[in-house]
């Protein structure tokens, strides 16, 4: 008897912690994400893949693919150091770190950063929210209700 309840308690105990990690994975913001264009002639066209990554507590991103333009692409629209610079491999948001926050629909946030648009030159504060395979990403000008939001995708 004692066995058998030592058994269900290590099975419980394996379980939680199973699951536990796949919640967390899921809500992880770290990874490669699938952009997709939210305006002009090519809305709703994959447009590029960014890598997010943690370094020093707060998160980055850099294009590491075009899939819409080649690859040698500058970004002639970007002022001070990136003016002319390759786009893949540009750190295009930084400093975003996790709030704690949890939005019911649009998962974990992440805010206090700043994101630049390298098709227009634009910087903007930025927020994001991960759920499951869909990041939220909200690019602003001083509140966040004057922005605008895109959906990116993990790739797998």
């Amino acid at each position: 008897m004692t066995k058998k309840y030592l058994a269900i308690i290590a099975l419980c105990f394996f379980s939680i912690l199973v699951f536990n990690g796949t919640v967390k994975a899921q809500n992880e913001i770290t990874g490669i994400w699938k952009t997709v264009s939210d305006e002009g002639d090519d809305k709703g066209k994959a447009k590029s893949h960014v890598e997010i990554f943690e370094k020093d507590g707060a998160y980055f991103g850099k294009v590491n693919r075009l899939l819409l333009k080649p690859q040698d692409t500058l970004c002639t629209k970007c002022v001070g150091d990136l003016k002319d610079k390759p786009v893949v491999g540009m750190i295009i948001f930084q400093d975003i770190k996790k709030t704690g926050k949890i939005d019911d629909s649009l998962g974990v946030e992440y805010a206090g950063g700043t994101i630049m648009d390298p098709d227009n030159g634009k910087t903007y504060k930025c927020k994001m929210w991960v759920k499951g395979d869909v990041l939220t990403v909200r690019g602003f000008i001083g509140i966040s209700l004057l922005g605008r939001s895109q959906q990116w995708y993990r790739v797998k």
